[in-house]
């Protein structure tokens, strides 16, 4: 049995009443405060590399800024994501279970 990959939340760039949210860089702030939280055995330290989170990575879709959040984070660290999940909240930010599918190949 192949196991269930982890579902993705969407957390949209606009309020519930359609408003673009700000600051404009909002997404790059809230994945920036999630980056140390990583899968085991990645990198940390004075060599590891500067970069988000495969748990919590911003994005812009449809030209509307985002933060695509894994469950998996959930399970890395529950406070992390009741963080991300209240930020939400308190902003009245529209949230979108989904799945980012990869990029067609080139050819």
């Amino acid at each position: 049995m192949t196991p269930i990959p982890p579902r993705q939340l969407f957390i949209q760039g606009l309020t519930r009443s359609g408003k673009l949210f700000r600051p404009s860089d909002w997404a790059e702030r809230l994945a920036g405060a999630m980056s140390c939280f990583r899968p085991e055995g990645t990198v940390s330290g004075p060599g590891a590399r500067i970069g988000y989170s495969p748990y919590c990575v911003p994005n812009t879709i449809n030209g509307v800024k985002c933060v695509i959040v894994s469950e998996a984070l959930r399970d890395v660290e529950p406070m992390a994501w009741d963080f991300v999940m209240n930020f939400a909240r308190d902003n009245d930010l529209q949230t979108t279970e989904a799945c980012l599918l990869p990029d067609p190949p080139l050819q």
